[in-house]
């Protein structure tokens, strides 16, 4: 039987509270930049592709594809955190980080907007539907950018 003192789970909880706070707000920083990348260069990806993944579109929404991508940005970014902790480089470098971000961003690229995002969309009948697999370099681009600023401001995000 393990026995915890009431010291133990306090640094534990700040830990661990402090970790996903960075990934929250490395996530919507990430995510700002991304959401532009989409709003420039695939502004039917923001306003009819994302909200259509929970029935939120047609017709085009913009506010309500935003919505849905800072709310998915924020849950990955703490996911980030959890990789890191996992992996043990919650002290690692700013640049170290950035470096793990753009890997990360490789990742949810190839899982979520290659492969998973056209078949979400096909099942909830979107008229945004991609082809299978998703193969957009304009996506990539975002991903990259979300993973590095992710990285960065999380390491920046990490202490406070």
């Amino acid at each position: 039987m393990a026995t915890e003192t009431g010291a133990q789970r306090e640094v534990a909880a700040e830990t661990l509270s402090g970790n996903w706070r960075a990934g929250v707000v490395g996530g919507l920083a990430g995510g700002l930049v991304f959401g532009a990348v989409l709003s420039v260069m695939a502004t039917a990806v923001i306003e009819v592709a994302i909200p259509s993944l929970y029935a939120l579109a047609p017709p085009a929404n913009g506010t309500l594809g935003w919505v849905v991508h800072m709310s998915h940005a924020a849950v990955l970014g703490v996911v980030f955190a959890a990789v890191v902790d996992v992996a043990g480089w919650g002290e690692r470098s700013s640049a170290t980080l950035a470096g793990a971000g753009l890997a990360y961003g490789v990742v949810l690229w190839v899982v979520l907007a290659v492969l998973v995002m056209p078949v979400w969309l096909d099942a909830v009948g979107s008229p945004a539907n991609p082809p299978l697999p998703n193969v957009s370099y304009t996506s990539l681009l975002g991903h990259l950018a979300y993973g590095v600023v992710l990285g960065a401001v999380y390491a920046a995000a990490r202490d406070l």
